[in-house]
């Protein structure tokens, strides 16, 4: 008995956990594409190459993201000698269908106004998305994963290895076309401090709420994913 009321709140929690994950992307995404509808005044670094791919070859924007997000966990999977987390695979495929379905609710920009109102609009989203889906740590998407490796195994911090890998991503993005701008300096500038400032927001949101329905939260994830197995 006293085991089955454990399993059901274990249950709860992930439920929870998994709500704030899944609206973050959606939130996360929804940013992604309004700076996609602004993309006059640049777009991040991975969107660079996305849509440089797009308008060269074809596809859609959210498909170039799910191409690049299985290249990457495939990659980072054999380095790793692991099998990828389930919320790494999740992010890899419903950010692309999200972004394809975003970009297509999304009116176009009639003027340069609006390319401004969406792109700063779309940094402010982007970054509280950013912060909503991670709050539940359930597992960090494909291009976080391939920048704690490249902080792994190049001795820097996660900082500059964040920085070196977007660079050099948003160079090969703008070799092929891509459009780089003020607004790429921007959204590498500023997303950041966004996350930072709306994290422990949702964290303790998402405590307060677990906290008010009586489940546990102090579990670690490892012991969350074992128990989850077991029910």
């Amino acid at each position: 008995m006293h085991y089955w009321k454990e399993g059901f709140k274990v249950k709860r929690e992930l439920m929870w956990k998994w709500l704030f994950f899944f609206v973050g992307l959606a939130v996360m995404t929804f940013g992604v594409s309004m700076i996609v509808e602004g993309k006059a005044l640049g777009v991040g670094p991975w969107d660079v190459l996305h849509i440089a791919l797009f308008e060269r070859i074809g596809l859609s924007i959210g498909t170039w993201a799910i191409i690049t997000g299985v290249i990457i966990v495939g990659s980072t999977s054999l380095l790793l000698k692991e099998w990828p987390k389930l919320a790494t695979c999740l992010n890899m495929i419903l950010c692309g269908v999200f972004i394809d379905f975003f970009n297509w609710l999304l009116p176009n920009s009639p003027s340069a106004l609006f390319d401004v109102l969406y792109f700063l609009g779309g940094v402010i989203v982007l970054g509280v998305g950013c912060a909503l889906y991670i709050s539940p740590k359930l597992g960090a998407g494909p291009r976080d994963t391939l920048m704690i490796l490249f902080s792994k195994k190049f001795g820097c911090s996660i900082g500059n290895a964040r920085l070196a890998m977007e660079a050099m991503i948003a160079m090969i993005g703008w070799a092929l076309g891509g459009p780089i701008g003020l607004g790429s300096i921007i959204i590498a500038l500023f997303t950041g401090y966004i996350v930072q400032i709306s994290l422990p927001l949702f964290e303790r949101l998402l405590k307060s709420r677990l906290d008010s329905e009586g489940l546990a939260n102090d579990r670690s994830p490892k012991n969350i994913e074992h128990l989850a197995k077991e029910i």
